[in-house]
């Protein structure tokens, strides 16, 4: 069969995941028909899609790639002419039998034909279909939220043809921004036959009374590397009563293998009496409003009443916290002598030995095994990266294994001691990891803010590594080492990192110690050594490209801001929020903003977009997703957007190669900047007024409005004139040092630094 792009795709099924799988594919601009049983339930579909949250939409505006029909309908199926067929509908072999042989009358002959299903095997749904149905029928499990989770286990059966996999993987992957694996078509495929085994080992050891639910929430999250909702916070969001059924369902396909997945009673009684989770109001956790307060309380086992959470108590948590890196932390608190690491080596030990002993029987490799687990669960480690760390003989021995599995038998009798040498799982084709980069080719330059790395063909990157990739002078000290490095001996520069966070911004901490000592000199130093390293980045002799992914605020944006392009990731969070600390963007962001407002108004009145520039500052707007930044102007038109978060820097490398190849010129600053002077600050600031004595801003936040309005007209200026770009940057270090000497600023930044949250004073 001959490979083509995904045009359009046909969704059976309305329900959560139906629905929310058809948005993904609208978010990559793919057409969907979206059908269900009757015209309505469709259309309601699309109506709960509309309110979820997560937003499952790049942009609300995608929906309006969703068309809605019935089953029924099978003409209306035909004429879209789908290339990619899903069936997501109830969880139920007949019904789904049914579907698909209405799917097969009515399908283009060449359309890939897949099922959501999260368990039943393939090879049973399309029984008694044609030969050439089942060469292009093959599983693609999302996992949901579909646009969040990365997860697709790609399941193909005895039958399916290996180019309509190889078709749809390459789509998934590019299109989608999946992460995809491979798995035999066995029952729960990967991830979910891992995943329910380790929490039914959690259920048990909580059944038994000899650990709290605090307890276990408070060592199976962020310290183990899992998600912070850990055990029972998760099972509340995912529905106990589905936990059971998927856990039923297992046992009964498994046959006598199927015991590990029996549930301890309680859970029963618990569906019962309907405490299933947040749907339903409670589940082992349920929140409860005191006036303006609310605090959430743990449910009893025994009586299944509600009490306050019990404080955790458990040996070993405070020293494991000091640990930096999960492996080791998880290697210390595995082979702990005491209840921690008893606990440990009766759930997670028997989760990963389980995970070993049935790896070639549900995946292609272990590679596979670890990326299911990372992707669908939010493993920082999947089991075999897990057991490497612990190290093989060490996880044997503590966890009393009497019978070792194959592969670690392997392993142990090879002489090795875990079963990849560098610890690194391979990546994907075309996927450019940071860590494989640095084993290659040791970083050129480091500190403790940042590294300068060769990714070769003749282009750098800096790669941001302090907390939370806060910038200080050490970060900005890297990123002016990898521009002059690339410049002299290199053809162009990266700027990105792996991870959840691009940067957090500006070093606050450093900030308030500062402006509460008084040393504006200091700050002023500060603020000048910024907007040197933007405008370095702007003006640098190679191409910048800047790519962000999950979160770019304040000063992480400002570096976005002044890239010659940026390659960011599908989600990615960009917003100027310093005014939620009581200052304004400083490091040339207010400058940038000015600049793309008149761009974007092509010689013509510019005023509506200085006006947007301005609510989008002054309210501290963060976009939705990549997509979204260009609609706040945080992104232009010539920057791009990379669905999938793995290629971010592989593609912003090719992005930067092609500026190379286009024949970069570095720009010259800007010398005419047309701004609105005394007129349109009259403007912004009657605004600012209104809203004051609306109520819907504070005094500060006036006076903060005020500042930035100040700068986005030029300065003190009679009438409508120009400026240059020194000029707006003169303009921000002047309103930046006001206002860290305020008191409500400085209450501000502490507040945020103290609680993560902002303070409106």
């Amino acid at each position: 069969m001959a490979a083509q792009l995904v045009r359009s795709a046909a969704v059976f099924g309305a329900g959560t995941m139906g629905a929310q799988i058809a948005a993904h594919l609208a978010n990559a601009g793919v057409p969907v028909l979206l059908l269900d049983v009757t015209p309505e339930a469709a259309a309601n579909g699309l109506d709960r899609l509309r309110k979820l949250r997560p937003d499952p939409c790049f942009v609300p505006e995608v929906t309006r790639l969703i068309r809605t029909g019935s089953f029924e309908d099978m003409a209306l199926f035909s004429s879209a002419g789908a290339d990619w067929v899903i069936e997501a509908v109830v969880e139920q072999l007949d019904v789904k039998r049914q579907l698909v042989a209405k799917i097969e009358a009515h399908a283009k002959a060449d359309a890939i034909l897949s099922s959501n299903t999260s368990g039943i095997p393939l090879g049973a749904i399309s029984e008694g279909r044609s030969l050439a149905f089942r060469r292009r029928w093959v599983g693609a499990h999302f996992f949901n939220p579909p646009r969040y989770l990365r997860l697709v286990e790609l399941i193909p059966t005895f039958d399916t043809d290996g180019a309509v996999s190889a078709r749809l993987a390459e789509f998934l992957d590019r299109h989608l921004g999946k992460g995809v694996v491979t798995s035999r078509d066995t029952p729960g495929f990967i991830a979910n036959r891992i995943g329910l085994f380790g929490a039914v080992q959690l259920l048990k050891v909580v059944a038994a009374g000899e650990f709290t639910i605090e307890e276990i929430d408070a060592l199976t999250g962020t310290l183990i590397g899992r998600p912070k909702s850990a055990t029972f916070r998760t099972m509340d969001m995912a529905g106990l009563d589905i936990l059971a059924t998927v856990a039923a369902d297992l046992g009964k396909r498994l046959g006598d293998r199927g015991r590990g997945f029996e549930l301890p009673p309680f859970v029963a009684a618990m569906i019962e009496r309907k405490l299933i989770g947040e749907k339903s109001g409670g589940g082992f956790y349920r929140r409860v409003k005191q006036g303006d307060e609310s605090r959430i309380l743990t449910l009893d086992l025994k009586s299944f009443d509600y009490r306050e959470a019990a404080p955790v108590k458990l040996q070993g948590l405070d020293a494991a916290r000091s640990i930096a890196l999960t492996g080791p932390r998880l290697r210390a608190l595995l082979l702990g002598r005491d209840r921690t690491g008893d606990l440990l080596r009766r759930t997670l030990g028997q989760t990963l030995f389980y995970a070993a002993s049935i790896a070639p029987e549900i995946a292609q490799s272990i590679d596979d095994v670890d990326r299911a687990m990372r992707w669908g669960f939010g493993w920082e480690l999947g089991p075999f990266e897990t057991l490497d760390a612990i190290g093989l003989r060490e996880a044997v021995d503590a966890c009393g294994v009497s019978d070792v599995p194959p592969l670690v038998q392997e392993a142990l009798a090879s002489g090795r001691n875990r079963f990849r040498d560098d610890g690194l799982p391979p990546a994907g084709p075309g996927i450019l990891v940071l860590q494989t980069s640095k084993k290659q080719r040791p970083p050129i330059k480091a500190n403790a803010g940042a590294s300068v790395i060769d990714l070769g063909d003749g282009v750098l990157c800096v790669e941001f590594h302090s907390k939370m990739n806060s910038i200080g002078g050490d970060t900005l000290e890297m990123l002016l080492s990898g521009i002059n490095e690339a410049a002299a001996n290199h053809a162009a520069l990266v700027v990105g990192c792996e991870g959840d966070v691009f940067s957090a911004g500006a070093n606050l901490m450093l900030l308030l110690l500062e402006a509460q000592e008084g040393n504006w000199d200091e700050i002023d130093l500060m603020v000048r050594a910024f907007q040197k390293t933007t405008m370095a980045i702007k003006t640098a002799a190679i191409p910048v490209v800047v790519a962000p992914a999950g979160l770019a605020l304040g000063g992480g944006c400002e570096i976005c801001l002044h890239g010659d392009r940026v390659q960011a990731a599908a989600e990615t969070y960009m917003g100027l929020v310093e005014v939620g600390v009581g200052l304004i963007p400083a490091g040339g962001g207010t400058k940038e903003m000015v600049l793309r407002a008149v761009d974007r108004s092509h010689g013509r009145d510019y005023r509506a977009e200085i006006q947007a520039a301005f609510e989008t500052i002054g309210f501290g707007k963060v976009s939705a997703s990549g997509p979204d930044a260009k609609r706040l102007g945080y992104l232009r038109d010539i920057d791009a957007v990379s669905i999938n978060r793995e290629r971010v820097i592989g593609d912003a490398k090719a992005r930067a190669l092609a500026r190379v190849a286009e024949g970069y010129q570095p720009p010259v600053r800007r010398s005419s900047v047309p701004v609105g002077g005394a007129e349109l600050f009259a403007m912004l600031s009657l605004g600012i007024h209104l809203a004051h004595r609306a109520g819907r801003i504070s005094d500060h936040d006036a006076t903060i409005g005020r500042k930035l309005a100040r700068i986005l007209t030029g300065g003190d200026l009679p009438h409508a004139s120009h400026v240059t770009e020194e000029d707006l940057l003169a303009l921000e270090r002047e309103a930046f040092l006001s206002l860290c000497g305020e008191p409500k600023t400085q209450a501000r930044i502490g507040h945020t630094l103290k609680t993560g949250k902002t303070l409106r004073n």
